[in-house]
């Protein structure tokens, strides 16, 4: 089955196709809320089903895929017969069934718990040569309940409730692990009210039946562009960790707790941030906090004292009122564009950082280098701000001496870039030993 949104682009469905569904024809089905990719609607083999505990040897698993190809096409049948002698519509309200074109499968639930979602039941092939059993009914229910209604192809929104089960078949969203290929559950709903069980016709193949071109359906440019950027926050969000694969958490970026490994042959490769500039970085992000609070305090009592000097001067005349001494306005205008720079870079550190706290994506460290630059660019300024309150000569020192421990510090940890061999860093005898400051660091 493959997703739309009210209509389908022109990229995952045919040009030409009937108006109107008909039974007896091969059809592919997609969910009308998901984002338009295609989603199809699939049969893994029954020896892929038998190795989970809940599904029979005679049953197969249904799931979504992006990839559109035969597997995807299924028959629609009445729910008593094989077939009618004349054309007849798929209607509002109707008894089906659907035979994978393929396996000769039918579409089955029944009251098995779903192997992800578990207040979901389960959904799987069933059946041979299109022969099954009860549990291969669904009812057609369309969204805008009209009477004596047919469903058109693309344009209407439909359910399929089980007949027995009274639940609705939905795309969950939710993916597979390995036995599954790694794609999406199909499950059927209780709560036939979700809009993820929401569907619609996609490909109609009727050979009896006139065709019409369906790029009148296609969306503009601006539903295009909107689509797919859902699509790809839906992606991003549905990434998970491979099977033994290390990943790190957010909280870990700023203070370099752990690396990445890019490679383990002969030469390995480890990501991991320079533990200078990573701490120094993270030093100069509190030093920033402390110093925009102090500044904001000093002047909001600068600013009282103004106000008040400004109502002394209204009440009396006396000219000593005016003595009152206020910071250099050029010094203070410098501490101001310190801060405000500070509080730019600020703000790119925090957008391009803690979105990833709200992620349930698979995450790496990697993810952190756009936050990394603004931290450094922080850092930049408020080093500056604190070395503009020491003397000429012990500014010119401490630049030197930050300069040469940030070069010292890189061509230390330079292995860890250009290839590190011979044995591990927790090994006494490595080459590496003294510079696995941390013991989560695993070069």
């Amino acid at each position: 089955m493959t997703p739309c949104v009210n209509s389908c682009p022109t990229s995952t469905i045919k040009v030409n196709a009937p108006v109107f569904t008909s039974y007896s024809q091969a059809v592919e089905i997609g969910s009308s809320v998901s984002p338009s990719v295609s989603h199809d609607i699939r049969m893994l083999s029954a020896d892929n089903a038998a190795s989970i505990s809940n599904i029979s040897l005679d049953a197969a698993k249904i799931t979504t895929y992006t990839h559109k190809d035969d597997n995807n096409k299924w028959l629609i049948k009445p729910y008593n017969r094989d077939s009618f002698a004349e054309v007849k519509y798929v209607m509002n309200g109707d008894l089906i069934r659907l035979e994978h074109v393929a396996t000769k499968r039918n579409l089955h639930s029944h009251g098995e718990q779903a192997p992800l979602t578990k207040r979901h039941l389960q959904v799987t092939g069933y059946g041979e040569e299109g022969q099954g059993d009860a549990n291969d009914i669904w009812r057609v229910h369309l969204v805008d309940q009209k009477l004596n209604a047919s469903i058109k192809t693309v344009t209407t929104q439909f359910l399929l409730i089980h007949y027995l089960q009274n639940c609705a078949l939905t795309a969950s969203g939710r993916q597979l692990p390995k036995w599954g290929f790694e794609q999406q559950e199909v499950s059927c709903n209780l709560n036939i009210r979700d809009q993820n069980a929401y569907w619609n016709v996609e490909d109609n193949l009727n050979k009896k039946l006139p065709s019409i071109n369906l790029n009148m359906y296609a969306p503009g440019f601006i539903s295009r562009l909107m689509e797919s950027h859902a699509v790809m926050f839906q992606g991003n969000a549905g990434l998970k960790p491979k099977e033994g694969e290390l990943t790190s958490k957010p909280w870990q970026w700023p203070i370099n707790y752990r690396g990445q490994f890019f490679s383990g042959s002969s030469y390995r490769i480890y990501l991991l941030g320079n533990p200078i500039i990573w701490w120094s970085n993270l030093f100069f992000l509190f030093t920033f906090l402390v110093v925009s609070l102090v500044a904001a305090v000093k002047q909001r009592r600068l600013e009282g004292q103004q106000l008040h000097l400004q109502l002394r001067k209204q009440q009396t005349s006396n000219p000593k009122v005016y003595k009152t001494r206020f910071p250099n306005d050029e010094t203070v205008e410098m501490q101001r564009t310190y801060v405000k720079a500070a509080t730019v870079f600020f703000m790119g550190w925090t957008t391009h950082y803690v979105p990833f706290w709200t992620m349930g994506r698979v995450l790496y460290f990697h993810h952190y280098f756009p936050a990394v630059i603004f931290n450094s660019l922080l850092a930049g300024v408020m080093c500056r701000y604190i070395l503009s309150y020491l003397p000429k000569w012990l500014q010119h020192i401490l630049l030197g001496g930050m300069i040469s421990a940030l070069a010292y510090s890189f061509v230390q940890f330079s292995p860890l870039a250009y290839g590190m061999s011979g044995p591990f860093a927790n090994e006494l005898n490595s080459t590496m030993h003294g510079l696995k400051w941390l013991s989560s660091w695993e070069f």
